[in-house]
């Protein structure tokens, strides 16, 4: 299997040149290496949009200082030093405010 110098995109075989599909860079195909292509792959879109409104991480009952509602997402992140306990990021189910909480 080789690789465009380029882009590092595989190149395959065609008409006695290894040629890459995504720049365009070809290359003799030398006698001594044997290339067999048994199919061709198509990319997948992989990344889902989920939008906007999609509460996505754990949900807890923590109530919002905005609108008073109880129920938040929330996600862990280490602001502060290695030896201290993490920030609690919440957003409002409801409102989508975002306010913090340290332990």
């Amino acid at each position: 299997m080789e690789f465009c110098p380029k882009c590092g995109a595989m190149m395959l075989p065609s008409d006695g040149v290894l040629k890459c599909n995504t720049c365009g860079y070809s290359d003799k195909l030398e006698d001594n290496n044997e290339y067999e292509v048994s199919r061709e792959i198509k990319a997948e879109e992989t990344v889902k949009m989920l939008g906007e409104d999609v509460n996505v991480g754990p949900e807890t009952n923590e109530t919002c200082p905005e609108c008073g509602h109880d129920k938040a997402t929330y996600k862990l992140l280490q602001t502060r030093s290695a030896d201290e306990a993490p920030t609690r990021i919440f957003t409002c189910t409801k409102c989508k405010h975002t306010w913090r909480a340290y332990d």
